[in-house]
């Protein structure tokens, strides 16, 4: 695959091109055999947040705000002053690196408790806020024929959950500022040890949804940092003024790994514990589930 398309910003008032505008309901034709209602992506431009309609290979909005679209699907709505860095979020090493520990299997009893927690059915249409490489809300699709968005900063990570999972819909976006969808789009949005932003997964939540927030619990891969923190108190003050917590749990499982899944372990984790030769070893793999309901 080439290089990925960037979004540019085109002059207000400029022309929209000719032809039939569709709305922008589905980014991956593949997408339509899923019969699902789909979610209407908004302009990202600040003061504009105007619906989004195709028009030949690209998104423009009616401000004149223009979007590419990736030839592998994905849709790059990141502009250009949110980029705190030249290549933000996740690194191409720490993505490999993931998905080679997704690919062992070693995340599998995560998925499942993720799945179990949320209660995911064919019916449900998920937003997955930070979804990384798109394992998680990729799979749940998969599986269970639910309709799936991810929506990441990282454009390396959205290439590759594109590459991966071709029948979800992929945006490059900052969701910390603006989830770039219209309001009450989604039955279910998830944040799997991503970051949290309430007031945009509750405009975008129906008022019937849910809201699946995972966190790692202090026991989470204790043998490689010790001890971690206790998050969940001030998570559910986070998400306290407009949901209503419903259910809490937490998942565990541990694998055998030899050196080079160590190795991947510390390649996608920010702060190990120290410095250390790596060498096989029993790790835990612990997060703490918060399932909410909207207040209406």
């Amino acid at each position: 695959m080439g290089r990925a398309p960037l979004a540019k910003r085109c002059r207000p008032g400029a022309s929209m091109g000719s032809g039939q505008h569709q709305p922008v309901c589905v980014a991956n034709s593949r997408d339509a055999t899923l019969h699902h209602p789909v979610p209407m992506l908004l302009c990202p431009v600040r003061n504009c947040r105007v619906e989004l309609v195709r028009d030949g290979g690209g998104l423009l909005c009616a401000c004149g705000h223009s979007f590419d679209v990736a030839r592998s699907g994905y849709i790059n709505l990141l502009q250009p002053q949110e980029r705190r860095s030249k290549h933000p979020g996740d690194t191409a090493e720490a993505l490999s690196a993931r998905r080679r520990l997704h690919d062992r299997g070693v995340t599998t009893p995560l998925l499942h408790g993720i799945a179990g927690a949320s209660a995911v059915s064919r019916s449900d249409v998920i937003l997955d806020a930070g979804c990384g490489e798109g394992f998680y809300v990729g799979s749940l699709a998969g599986e269970t024929g639910c309709k799936g968005h991810g929506v990441d900063i990282s454009t390396a990570a959205i290439q590759a959950a594109a590459r991966r999972y071709p029948r979800c819909e992929w945006v490059v976006a900052n969701a910390d500022r603006f989830v770039p969808y219209a309001d009450q789009s989604f039955t279910l949005v998830m944040s799997i040890t991503g970051r949290m932003n309430p007031g945009e997964f509750r405009r975008v939540l129906r008022d019937d949804g849910r809201l699946l927030v995972a966190i790692p619990a202090p026991e989470d891969l204790i043998e490689l940092r010790g001890v971690g923190r206790d998050r969940l108190a001030r998570t559910m003050a986070t998400f306290t003024p407009g949901f209503t917590l419903v259910d809490r749990q937490r998942i565990a499982t541990t694998a055998d790994l030899d050196a080079a899944a160590v190795r991947d372990v510390l390649h996608s984790i920010y702060r190990p514990l120290r410095p250390q030769p790596v060498a096989a070893m029993r790790v835990t793999f612990c997060l703490d589930l918060l399932l909410f309901r909207p207040l209406r």
